[in-house]
């Protein structure tokens, strides 16, 4: 029998991974991502390349920078010609397969995948796309607002409820059939969950394991305005924070909705791992865990993402599989560097990949290497005037912006990021090497002059395409109703036979 590793990548939406130290904190109700902490390597500080859906989803999918993409933003193309980890992994044989959400941009809805099995949540298209002509502008009709505080809560359903339920359903489906094995390649299925993304609504079963948690209360309170960075008081006029009063019992029901929702999303990762037991694919498995970016969850005052801050840019990563020793690895490290071990995981010879990409493989060091390269963020979406840059260089994170104050952090002292070393004497040597390395990785310039062209670009096409007739790039999931269950072009006994999991003895 075939034994060339399958691969299931796990993957949440705006879930922290301060809140997945050493795997997830014992105060979140989460038994099998528990289990699964038990015996995956565990990354304690892995961080987003971009802390926004899109341009994050991009660079997990290619390993590459968005200013090496050209994905800056949430309606900014993904290019068709540049190799992601399912075309690696499907040139070297495997099927690969998406359930869920993965917010590509633009006519390519596949990007390697074979087959995709839902469509996604959010627009394909360039409606989205914010503009660096107009700062300080706000677009009531797709800008996060604080809405999603004030109105949190239980409901039955939702759209992102709805949507997950739909992501688990059809996973599961494509777990057994994979299980049949009628088609003998390895697999790589990515199930790709909406949760705990807000609006911070979750069903009542959820709710209700939160009543009197430790985790309602954020661990720095709200931050006034004027007191804030630069860059956090844009956040607070992007999410029009002016026509919101936000109160504590506002704080604790949004944080027990998101933890509600955790736990949601553990209930539909335990159907998958229950299926891999089951069916015997345990043992051949490998298993990928993270997430795109955080939530700063009411931290200093703070919602969602695209911010640098530990909330918004740290992210959950765990891998287990056959081979893999459990443990905990401390070394900062990227969502960048999932794709190229995808690819190191399955065997694939990556000197025979076309494109160097900014990530490096975790196998050396879950092997007990190091890590040879900081870590690198990027953001250049709504909230910004022009392009910010990170670097989290051991226990240092470096954050630059031409128009705002730089900001240096220790995270080993100060993990909260309550005091800016950028102008501390002690710290005056950190400081210039790392404006060194900035300046040494990136051309500023040239990146805001490639994001305001690409912004125009897209202005324009989306304001033609909305014009008379419509051609929506929007995933349509085709079922082939024609090929499935019985039907008169087929035999009933190989069908019957050939459906069956395990076969008839």
């Amino acid at each position: 029998m075939n034994r060339t590793p399958n691969i299931l990548v796990l993957m949440l939406d705006q879930a922290t991974g301060t809140l997945f130290p050493d795997g997830p904190l014992n105060a979140l109700h989460t038994p099998n991502l528990k289990r699964l902490a038990e015996r995956s390597k565990r990354f304690s500080h892995c961080y987003t390349p971009s802390p926004l859906c899109v341009p994050a989803r991009a660079a997990f999918m290619t390993g590459l920078l968005p200013s090496r993409t050209g994905v800056y933003d949430n309606a900014a193309e993904f290019p068709a010609s540049i190799p992601t980890f399912a075309h690696n992994l499907r040139r070297a044989g495997y099927y690969t397969a998406l359930s869920g959400k993965m917010h590509f941009v633009g006519p390519d809805q596949l990007h390697g995948f074979e087959e995709r099995l839902t469509t996604d949540i959010y627009p394909a298209d360039f409606g989205w796309t914010p503009d660096y002509q107009k700062p300080g502008e706000r677009v009531d009709w797709w800008y996060h607002n604080l809405g999603s505080v004030t109105g949190a809560g239980v409901a039955e359903t939702s759209n992102q409820l709805e949507f997950d339920d739909e992501t688990g359903f059809h996973a599961e489906a494509e777990l057994l059939r994979l299980a049949r094995r009628l088609d003998d390649r390895p697999w790589c299925l990515t199930a790709s969950f909406t949760h705990p993304h807000d609006p911070y609504v979750t069903r009542q079963r959820y709710w209700d394991l939160y009543e009197n948690s430790d985790l309602l209360e954020p661990i720095t309170a709200a931050i006034e305005f004027d007191e804030q960075d630069a860059h956090s008081k844009r956040l607070y006029l992007a999410n029009d924070h002016t026509r919101f009063v936000i109160t504590p019992e506002d704080i604790r029901r949004s944080r027990r909705a998101w933890l509600g929702n955790l736990s949601y999303l553990d209930e539909q990762i335990g159907k998958l791992l229950a299926i891999l037991d089951r069916c015997g694919m345990t043992d051949h498995t490998h298993i990928v865990l993270c997430a795109d970016h955080g939530d700063m969850l009411g931290e200093r005052g703070l919602w969602f993402k695209m911010s640098f801050f530990e909330g918004s840019s740290r992210v959950p990563l765990m891998i287990a599989g056959p081979g893999i020793e459990a443990g905990l690895i401390d070394t900062p490290v990227s969502l960048l560097d999932v794709a190229p071990t995808l690819v190191d995981l399955a065997s694939v010879n990556s000197s025979e990949l076309p494109l160097s990409i900014d990530g490096e493989s975790l196998l050396p060091l879950m092997n007990g290497g190091r890590r040879h390269t900081p870590v690198l963020m990027e953001y250049a979406a709504e909230g910004t005037v022009t392009p910010m840059v990170s670097i989290r260089d051991g226990r240092y994170k470096f954050n630059y912006c031409t128009e705002d104050p730089p900001q240096l952090f220790d995270l080993e002292t100060d993990p909260a990021e309550s005091t800016n070393l950028a102008d501390h004497p002690d710290h005056s040597e950190r400081f210039t090497a790392f404006l060194k390395d900035v300046h040494a990785r990136w051309d500023l310039a040239q990146f805001d002059r490639d994001v305001r062209l690409s912004q125009a670009r897209r202005h324009a096409v989306y304001e033609a395409l909305v014009k008379g007739r419509q051609h929506p790039w929007d995933f349509e999931p085709n079922k082939r109703s024609h090929d499935r269950y019985m039907r008169n072009h087929m035999d009933l006994n190989v069908v019957e036979s050939r459906a069956r999991f395990p076969k008839e003895e």
